[in-house]
């Protein structure tokens, strides 16, 4: 037999789930108990007590006897007590095994009261005890209708049906491991410091004395800004939207009491559950499995109420304490006919009507349910509430199993949903980013990150925050700010105590700016650098900032894209003199020519894509330096030769084959740099002296094997580089230049270094390395200003000893292979290996560095 708790342990579910049933499904877990208890009640009894007693009906006399068979004759009082003692001797044995319940009726004679005298007339069945008991046995299985024997057992088989359709859903795989977790989630948000923290801010904002104050506060502001002349913008100025370059009006946050610090294990935890709620709705809300199972687990225990209830109510009628039975045993025990007794069917019937009473109402609640189900949609949810009590205005409406499970948590206690929505809020989770950030980001640690760059200007390089930290603004003596991958920066008006700050850099950064913030930025900025992924990322303030002098974009501005630029014109920006786009470009967006009047240097970084349309450049008149990289150009653009106020022309990474154009730069009359570097360049023509204005020339990783004599007729040439190449020999006529200070050719095939390059004693930086070199001529230490000799993979010998010579020449700026300068007289060594008495501002840079 099931005890008591191995049967209800079918209807145990894990007390935290106690928050997704309604008070309905409570109700019917309790019915559900007390039917269980009921059914196990009566099946116990009729295990222990249940039985029939049977007497024989006497049949009518044969015909032609003149009516009923006439009874034997009274007996006295000792036959009688002789017959029942040996009746006893008999059933002595069966009597002892028999528990006393189970001890059949004495057979039906007449008594008397005493022994000895005659007894009243009665009715012989001339039955023995043995079979009494067999005819109540036999009895009991035919004249017994079947629902009085197994009522118990089906009520405890629906019982149990009913408790499991109840928490089928909870068992389910595919949807016991969504409620888990959202039980999980649903009560570390309830518990959650933040939840408490972010409502009683809330609370705190929308309270009476608040708004007074920040009534207060705006009626002081807006009597200043009609007695000034110019209106100036309070601190909490509208935020500048991305969108457009309107203002949004924003509250006082000044006046909003201070959010006290979290503790960080808190704050990383609410951060979390930010991450998980947010996972969690996009896993549930793209289906409506819980909702769909728990409705067809409704119906089933609707359908199972109503077949109960109609067959129980047919077969209540058949439990009866009277019953005649026929059983065919006649040949037996000589009657045919038995009268019999249920003993349990008063409490049967009893125990019946009560379980019709529990089904009914466990059968009206599930047509509640029903209907709670079917007369709204529960597939939607609401936050209108919880938006209208607190200042979280942006917590969406959810749908699908997601609403289901939230209209199930209403059910047992509305707070739940309203703590929850907290963490569906974008301004609660960036509230918590911006507490945790400025927190962890202290002015003290942000110091620590400050470095000095090579220009000498304090820069801070902040990576993958959450936000911007207020005490950045604190650094008053910061140049230059960089903010990369932070989706969430805001420049707030404090910027404006930076007075010293000139140049930001947002890397796949989107900032946002206030309207007193903007103004400093409009006024103070020079160098704007912005790396995105498509060009509406963009600010749309950055093309208001009318001083601003330098604008470095990198990012997609291919021709679907240019459009809009042209939506948002650079014509604004009248300081702007250098533009560097790094992009996938075809052609030059013909916006930029609104920059003609004042741009003085555009670079171009193609990465690879083919520049085609280069007309517009014709437009850009003041233009003095121009580079175009990695644009796949197979020749000089003929535009380029209009630029009359060019001075400085980079064509890197291209693939230019030829330079016959080159001829047409003696129209240049300002071009003093070529940079020809990186390309397929075969010969280099004789016409190049013609530009005789050239300064420096770039000409390396090339394909060059020559080079013309007409080259070195440049006689302002200082810069010279023409390593990686297939150079053999260096023309004598390099004497001519007698204005070189940096030569490169490393990297090339040459064996031979004639003694006229020493005649170029202004010589700074000598770059041999990697040839085929043997021997160094001694007239080199008639270069007494060389700083820079670079030697090393060539196939030296010995280094010539007149090195001492060369008094700025120093051993770190010595490239040569260690045995070599081991090989150097002593003295020679200890000239060499001296400190500088004066620094280069060159250093010890070889020209091949591109520098």
């Amino acid at each position: 037999m099931f005890t008591l708790t191995e049967v209800a342990s079918l209807n145990d579910i894990q007390p935290t789930y106690r928050i997704l049933k309604p008070w309905w499904d409570v109700f019917m877990d309790y019915l559900g108990i007390v039917m269980l208890m009921l059914a196990i009640f009566s099946g116990t009894m009729q295990l222990t007590r249940d039985q029939v007693v049977c007497l024989p009906i006497l049949e009518p006399p044969p015909e032609g006897s003149g009516g009923f068979i006439q009874p034997q004759p009274p007996e006295t009082a000792d036959s009688l007590w002789n017959k029942q003692s040996a009746i006893g001797e008999q059933a002595a044995p069966l009597m002892a095994k028999r528990p006393p319940d189970k001890i059949p009726p004495t057979v039906p004679f007449t008594q008397s009261g005493s022994l000895g005298q005659p007894l009243p007339t009665g009715i012989r069945t001339k039955l023995d005890f043995q079979q009494y008991v067999f005819v109540n046995q036999m009895c009991y299985h035919v004249a017994l209708p079947w629902y009085s024997k197994y009522f118990p057992y089906l009520a405890l088989i629906h019982t149990i049906v009913l408790m499991v359709s109840s928490n089928f859903w909870f068992k389910y795989p595919k949807t016991s491991s969504k409620i888990e977790h959202f039980v999980s989630i649903l009560g570390k948000c309830f518990e959650s410091p933040w939840t408490t923290k972010a409502l009683s801010e809330t609370a705190c904002e929308d309270s009476e004395e608040n708004k007074q104050r920040l009534a207060g506060a705006s009626t002081l502001l807006k009597h200043l800004s009609t007695s000034s002349e110019e209106g100036s913008p309070n601190q909490s100025a509208p935020m500048l939207t991305k969108s457009g370059v309107t203002f949004s009006a924003e509250k006082l946050v000044s006046e909003v009491p201070a959010m006290t610090i979290l503790d960080k294990k808190d704050g990383e935890q609410a951060k979390a559950l930010f991450e998980k709620v947010r996972k969690f709705r996009a896993h549930v809300e793209d289906s409506d499995l819980i909702y769909r199972l728990y409705a067809i687990q409704t119906v089933i225990k609707t359908v199972k109420f109503i077949l109960i209830l109609c067959y129980t109510m047919t077969f209540v009628a058949s439990i009866d304490f009277n019953h005649v039975c026929e059983p065919d045993i006649k040949h037996l025990t000589g009657y045919k006919r038995f009268h019999c007794t249920h003993n349990m069917a008063f409490m049967l019937k009893k125990l019946l009507v009560s379980y019709i009473a529990l089904i009914c109402a466990y059968g009206i609640i599930c047509i509640y349910t029903l209907f709670w189900l079917f007369r709204r949609p529960l597939k939607e949810y609401s936050f209108e509430k919880v938006r209208e009590e607190s200042s979280f205005s942006d917590i969406p409406d959810v749908k699908n199993d997601f609403a289901f499970l939230l209209h199930m948590v209403d059910q047992y206690d509305q707070l739940y949903s309203k703590r929850f929505g907290v963490f569906l809020s974008e301004v609660s989770e960036n509230k918590l980013r911006e507490i945790s950030l400025n927190h962890e980001w202290t002015f003290e640690k942000l110091r620590q990150h400050v470095i000095r760059n090579p220009q000498d200007k304090l820069e801070l390089h902040l990576f993958m925050l959450s936000g911007v930290p207020d005490a950045v603004f604190d650094l008053t003596d910061l140049d230059i700010l960089k903010l990369e991958l932070i989706p969430e920066a805001k420049i707030t008006a404090k910027i404006s105590q930076m007075t010293n700050l000139q140049e930001l850099h947002f890397y796949h950064c989107p900032a946002k700016v206030e309207q007193t913030a903007f103004i400093f930025l409009r006024d103070h900025l020079r160098c704007l650098h912005v790396k995105f992924t498509d060009v509406a990322e963009i600010p749309s303030w950055v093309y208001l900032l009318k001083t601003l002098r330098e604008l470095y974009l990198v990012g997609n501005l291919n021709s679907e894209n240019n459009k809009m630029i042209g939506l948002e014109s650079l014509r604004d920006l009248r300081h702007l003199k250098i533009l560097h786009l790094k992009s996938n470009l075809t052609k030059i967006p013909t916006n930029i020519t609104d920059l003609s009047p004042h741009l003085i240097k555009l670079v171009i970084h193609n990465d690879g894509t083919k520049l085609l349309v280069l007309n517009s450049l014709k437009k850009i008149m003041h233009l003095a330096e121009l580079e175009l990289l990695n644009c796949e150009l197979e020749r000089i653009p003929h535009a380029i030769f209009s630029l009359n106020n060019l001075q400085e022309l980079d064509l890197k990474s291209n693939n230019i084959r030829t330079i016959e154009e080159i001829i047409s730069f003696q129209h240049l009359k300002r071009l003093t740099c070529l940079k020809l570097w990186h390309n397929k360049i075969i010969t280099v023509p004789s016409s190049i002296s013609h530009v005789k204005n050239l300064e420096s020339l770039y000409l390396s990783h090339n394909k060059l094997e020559s080079l013309p004599s007409s080259l070195f007729t440049l006689l302002k040439l200082r810069y010279l580089d023409v390593s990686h190449n297939s150079v053999v020999t260096i023309p004598l006529e390099v004497g001519f230049l007698q204005n070189l200070q940096h030569f490169a050719i490393t990297g090339n095939k040459l064996e031979v270094v004639p003694k006229q390059l020493f005649k170029c004693s202004k010589l700074r930086t000598l770059c041999l390395g990697h040839n085929c070199i043997s021997t160094i001529p001694e007239k080199i230490g008639q270069l007494s200003q060389l700083i820079h000799l670079e030697l090393k993979g060539n196939c030296l010998d010995r280094l010539p000893v007149q090195l001492g010579q060369c008094g700025q020449l120093r051993r770190s700026c010595l490239i040569v292979e260690d045995h070599l300068f081991d090989l150097l007289p002593i003295e020679v060594k200890e000239s060499v290996n001296q400190e500088a008495s004066v620094s280069f501002p060159n250093g010890c840079k070889c020209l091949s560095d591109g520098r």
